[in-house]
């Protein structure tokens, strides 16, 4: 099975999995790379424990809160032209601005990706991760929405 970024790539790829994963970062308050990295744990047979998930939960916070959440601001800020700013200069910022936030995304699954303990037994279920990984992100788990996101995940 391949690294975590490259699953997460080609899985955000799959139709209806970017929608799943923004709506659920949107509307849930949820994090698509720490959601990506739990069904990915569960699909390559890993079973991290609640420390692990709660040491990953941290991390994409942490990521989130000083890294992603600003980035993605500004990157939404410079989606719509702005009053006296060239709107070529504008959008060029907005594209870099928009490739720091990948950037960032993409560390944060390589940090993920070292707190996921080996392959430990059979894959399970997309859904299974996603469940034990959002009880520890936020109070309100959105199984609906996980339940779509799971379903939309490639096999």
């Amino acid at each position: 099975m391949s690294d975590l970024w490259t699953w997460a790539v080609a899985a955000y790829e799959a139709p209806g999995v970017a929608e799943a994963c923004l709506s659920l970062q949107d509307h849930n308050e949820q994090n698509a790379p720490l959601l990506l990295w739990a069904a990915w744990v569960a699909v390559t047979g890993r079973r991290p424990d609640e420390e692990t998930i709660e040491a990953a939960c941290d991390a994409a916070r942490a990521y989130d809160t000083v890294v992603v959440a600003p980035l993605r601001a500004v990157r939404r800020t410079l989606k719509a032209p702005i009053p006296d700013v060239d709107n070529d200069h504008r959008e060029a910022l907005r594209q870099q601005v928009k490739a720091l936030e990948l950037d960032a995304e993409r560390r944060l699954m390589l940090e993920l990706q070292d707190l996921a303990p080996p392959p430990s037994g059979a894959a399970r279920r997309a859904i299974d991760g996603l469940a034990e990984t959002a009880k520890l992100w936020a109070r309100v788990v959105p199984r609906p929405a996980l339940t779509t996101l799971a379903d939309r995940l490639p096999a």
